[in-house]
């Protein structure tokens, strides 16, 4: 189903173009969250802590992939507004392409420099095997990580936010049940896991490709279309690249935290892990929400909307704002309960760290709920430097902080600093809409 979000009630069209997105997001981080869970609860501490760091380098890694995506799916979405069909194949082809040889480029260098990023991560020495076990499995998934969100930006940017849906609800039953049946049946391990997991991302990969082979062939690109155009190139470059620094930039503060973590041990690295998910759970709808609302940007935006661009900008920064106090209250509320999901109630250290994470952190919710927004905004509207300024802005204090604050707070000093950065990032990104709103937004917001 194609949605043109160019017309129609905003708030009702956001809202329904979003759910779908938010329902297969959650649906994806059960790859992880079923790991996490089913390792934490049979294998013990040191799986958990494993899996956890492993879960944090998966995701600067698949950044990668999803910054390049993103990136060209805002410029598919401004095609699609414009109507312009023979622009979006080529861009299409042009942005297949350069995933392509990125993935296979990052595939090889990560399998060739494990022992490296083991280092860097400062994972402790007794964690090295199932380390090496997970990782040596699960990077075999990435090729099909990126096919799927390549696939998922396509279809999402021309308004078809319910098959990524239907493929990754498929994968994720598929991943918990050979989750279930290698780790405690068959006895696998880890490495068991991880198998589970890679298995489940192929499956959605190329169910996700078999659809848009049959139902997007409208906006797919013939051969004349893979020829070299420069202009179209440029615009992907511009755009993929910077959002692709922009992810890659955010995820890989996130590493440095998880390199400080992982520097106090075996009971925060387990802590970390379980909490984590929680967090990451808890605010996806959020992120997704800015997902959604990036697309309804560049598609208006492309059609030159403005007035219905200021209307989208206010209602879903007021929507992101009230869902993340709901949120917020039922992390805090819950946030014991939550942990014991992760962790055995007899590792009372683990779940001590844990719960002060979630009730630090957690409060703050709207700060990120924010900041997505602001992220996919501009991205749309072919700022994504500024996406850039503001990640540097929100990580680098968060980093910064944690560091500084790490050896006079302990823990607490990590994680009050999640917060503060976003607080400022969130001031920087309003405050340069209020002053540049007229030149973001002019009155024929069309691009060539």
């Amino acid at each position: 189903m194609v949605r043109d979000l160019t017309k129609g009630s905003v708030s009702k069209g956001l809202v329904l173009f979003a759910l779908p997105m938010i329902a297969g997001n959650l649906l994806q981080q059960f790859y992880n969250i079923a790991d996490t869970l089913i390792v934490g609860q049979v294998l013990g501490k040191n799986a958990l802590a494993a899996v956890g760091s492993a879960y944090t380098l998966m995701t600067f890694l698949t950044s990668v992939f999803l910054g390049l995506s993103m990136g060209a799916g805002a410029l598919f979405s401004i095609y699609f507004g414009k109507d312009d069909r023979e622009s979006l194949r080529c861009a299409v082809a042009h942005a297949a392409g350069l995933i392509l040889a990125v993935t296979l480029v990052v595939n090889a260098a990560v399998y060739a420099g494990m022992e490296p990023l083991f280092r860097f991560l400062q994972i402790p020495h007794e964690l090295y095997g199932a380390m090496r076990d997970y990782l040596g499995i699960v990077f075999a998934g990435l090729v099909a990580t990126s096919l799927y969100n390549f696939l998922a930006c396509l279809l999402r940017a021309v308004g078809n936010s319910v098959a990524p849906l239907w493929f990754l609800g498929t994968a994720a039953v598929l991943n918990i049940g050979l989750d279930l049946l290698f780790v405690p049946v068959l006895g696998m391990g880890i490495a068991g896991a991880a198998i589970a997991t890679v298995i489940a991302q192929y499956v959605s990969a190329i169910g996700l490709l078999i659809y848009t082979l049959r139902h997007l062939r409208v906006y797919l690109p013939r051969r004349r279309h893979f020829h070299l155009n420069r202009a179209i190139l440029r615009q992907i470059g511009d755009l993929s690249l910077l959002t692709c620094v922009q992810q890659s930039t955010m995820n890989f503060g996130i590493l440095l935290i998880q390199r400080l973590v992982d520097s106090f041990g075996a009971v925060t690295m387990a802590a970390f892990a379980a909490a984590v998910k929680i967090d990451t759970f808890a605010y996806l709808p959020v992120q997704d929400f800015g997902n959604a609302f990036s697309t309804f940007v560049a598609q208006n935006y492309g059609a030159g909307q403005t007035a219905r661009l200021r209307e989208g900008f206010r209602k879903a920064t007021a929507c992101s704002i009230g869902f993340s106090v709901v949120i917020s209250a039922l992390v805090c509320g819950f946030a014991e309960p939550l942990m014991r999901l992760f962790v055995s109630a007899k590792e009372t250290a683990v779940l001590a760290s844990g719960v002060q994470y979630l009730r630090v952190e957690g409060a703050f919710y709207a700060g990120i709920g924010c900041l997505f927004l602001l992220y996919g905004f501009y991205r749309a509207v072919e700022r994504p430097g500024m996406s850039v300024v503001l990640t540097v802005i929100s990580l680098g204090t968060r980093v910064a902080l944690a560091y500084a604050l790490a050896a006079p707070l302990g823990e607490f000093g990590i994680w009050i600093a999640i917060p503060i950065g976003w607080g400022l990032a969130d001031a920087v990104g309003y405050g340069y809409y209020g002053w540049r709103k007229r030149r973001l937004l002019p009155s024929s917001a069309t691009r060539s």
